[in-house]
């Protein structure tokens, strides 16, 4: 059953709020000026706050300017993968709990990348009742201090990410590429990576903890990420496809409301979903090759879910990371606090779907053992 054709007036989660007034009129003329009506209020808010977002930023850069530029990042990242819904952020939030290794940025600081130093300690306070108190796909817990994603930072710094086509499906094809680079004009790449180096090192300027980062595009972008951080390490979850299937058909039927700048075609949800997954997918298995075997870690959803601390205890003996017995209290109480969690329930897939999704993502099924 395909999502329905509704809108969300609240302008709650729309990660463009983060944009400067001369970002935002770039991203306006890349998609012809094209805001859908129902969406103008929201066109109308990134509007008005982005000229603040300009002044910030321009603050920002003269006070650090000089000593973000001069950062060493010296502590290998380590990269969160896996198609989005496949336990990504569960697994995020269970190794951000290491507070003694790893520094995950917040969810303040990658929708604000551009002014975080100089705004999170009062803004993060004066607007937290934007951020609602659970995520609308599954009801897990967030606010502007929670880890997050960071795919949002260095799409606000350079306006390069393939979510900008989920906000702009009318005309946004042309950031489809994005997902992988593997197509992208070198300049385009080049900004996109300066971006993401300078939110890495904003992140560290403080604090030199290794980042712990996750962000599902980045599992087609192994290469990419070499390119910065030759000496990154990965985690990789996995899980069944019908499930992840069912998964992002609920996640467009709810998030994606809220990050809408035009009218979507629901008749195409499916299909960017199956397409999606294959894209990222033949570029993760082109990848692996780069990657010594212990430089990445695979785990599965449901073997996280049974056992988490053996599997957490799995990826820093394969990653040899340090520190996993004082770590290991943290983490238990952290999943003590969330032993009432209850995900979501759905109506299975009916024949013909299931038939489609085996057959188009048959690889993630015979490589990883999942039964059709």
């Amino acid at each position: 059953m395909k999502p329905k054709l509704k809108h969300r007036w609240s302008l709650q989660q729309n990660f463009l709020m983060g944009l400067t007034f001369g970002h935002w009129m770039q991203v306006l003329a890349e998609n012809r000026f094209r805001i859908s009506p129902a969406y103008l209020h929201r066109a109308a808010a990134i509007t008005l706050v982005s000229p603040l977002n300009s002044l910030n930023a321009f603050i920002e850069r003269k006070r650090y300017g000089a000593a973000i530029d001069a950062v060493e990042i010296t502590q290998p990242p380590v990269f969160i993968l896996g198609h989005w819904r496949s336990g990504t952020t569960h697994l995020h939030d269970l190794m951000a709990q290491d507070d003694v290794l790893f520094h995950a940025p917040n969810t303040f600081q990658v929708t604000n990348p551009l002014t975080f130093l100089t705004t999170e300690s009062t803004v993060s306070k004066l607007f937290a009742w934007m951020i609602p108190a659970k995520r609308p796909m599954d009801n897990m817990p967030m606010s502007f201090q929670s880890p997050q994603e960071d795919e949002f930072a260095p799409l606000i710094m350079s306006q390069r990410s393939a979510y900008l086509a989920v906000s702009f499906p009318q005309t946004g094809q042309h950031y489809e590429d994005e997902l992988t680079f593997r197509d992208v004009a070198p300049d385009k790449v080049a900004a996109w990576k300066s971006a993401f180096v300078t939110f890495c090192k904003k992140l560290t300027l403080n604090d030199p903890r290794a980042l712990l980062l996750k962000s599902p595009p980045h599992t087609a972008r192994i290469k990419t990420i070499l390119q910065m951080f030759p000496d990154a390490r990965f985690v990789h979850i996995h899980r069944d496809p019908y499930r992840v299937f069912q998964s992002q058909r609920h996640f467009f039927d709810t998030a994606t409301w809220f990050m809408y700048m035009q009218r979507p075609n629901l008749d195409e949800i499916d299909e960017g979903i199956l397409q999606r997954h294959e894209i990222m997918y033949d570029a993760y298995f082109e990848d692996l090759a780069l990657l010594l075997k212990n430089r990445i870690c695979e785990v599965t959803f449901d073997a996280l879910e049974t056992d988490p601390i053996a599997q957490l205890s799995k990826i820093y003996d394969h990653l040899g990371l340090a520190g996993f017995d004082a770590y290991r209290p943290k983490v238990q109480a952290h999943l003590n606090s969330i032993a009432g969690y209850k995900k979501n329930s759905f109506t299975p897939l009916d024949d013909a779907t299931k038939a489609v999704v085996a057959d188009r993502w048959s690889r993630s099924f015979d490589v990883w053992g999942y039964p059709k």
